[in-house]
């Protein structure tokens, strides 16, 4: 009778070091859990929507008047640009976008588009365009790293005089017995096209091609094809 008080204590001991033993495996597991969240929330994102800055380079093709009888070849474009995703879901997004683009063309010399200035556009040879553009993009995501989508866009262009005025007018203007208006005042230009996009492992940096149909009141239409290397903040 004198070991039943004993036997009782023995009794209950395991099972205080067991209930202990449970304790410290739920304690050492909310540390575990204290220590991993930050851990986690440390992760990079892949792909990094926001503010940007854009350049881009190609080509530019006449496909209307400047076009004929090769009076103005395909030319190098070089755009400069900033813009700002303002919807940003899993599968699809948009932006915005403000560019300055220059285009640079050899042209046929005017002494030969003289010849027949119906046909020809009768512009002073080589020419320098500058366009300053707003385009609002939206896409769509196949994958994580890739998209694809199309982009609207408009506004001004000029060419200006790549020779003296005093002589334009007399060598060309002349000649031609009409100014017809190519290098004077502001075109307005509209342009819509495709887009591809592709996020690189580098969160920041993305490279994708822009392919723009664009149409300038009182000049010409053709396509705009470059590639571009992006950096989002």
């Amino acid at each position: 009778m004198k070991a039943l008080p004993f036997i009782a204590i023995a009794s209950v001991l395991p099972l205080q070091a067991l209930a202990q033993d449970y304790d410290d495996y739920d304690d050492y597991g909310e540390d575990r859990a204290e220590e991993a969240a930050p851990e986690h929330q440390k992760v990079v994102r892949e792909v990094v929507k926001g503010f940007f800055a854009k350049a881009n380079v190609g080509t530019t093709i006449y496909l209307g008047r400047f076009a004929v009888g090769g009076a103005t070849k395909a030319g190098t474009t070089t755009t400069i640009g900033v813009g700002g995703d303002f919807l940003d879901q899993e599968r699809f997004s948009m932006a915005w976008e403000f560019s300055f683009n220059q285009g640079i063309h050899n042209g046929m010399p005017y002494e030969f588009q003289a010849d027949d200035c119906g046909a020809y556009p009768c512009h002073q040879g080589d020419l320098r365009t500058y366009s300053f553009i707003g385009a609002v993009e939206a896409s769509t995501y196949p994958s994580r790293r890739i998209g694809i989508g199309a982009r609207v866009g408009g506004g001004l262009l000029i060419s200006p005089l790549l020779m003296t005025e005093e002589a334009y007018q007399r060598d060309v203007v002349t000649e031609f017995g009409t100014d017809p208006g190519w290098h004077s005042g502001v075109k307005p230009v509209f342009l819509f096209g495709p887009t591809f996009e592709y996020y690189s492992k580098l969160s920041h940096f993305s490279v994708g091609i822009d392919t723009d149909v664009f149409f300038g009141i009182n000049w010409d239409y053709g396509i705009n094809a470059t590639g571009y290397f992006k950096y989002t903040f």
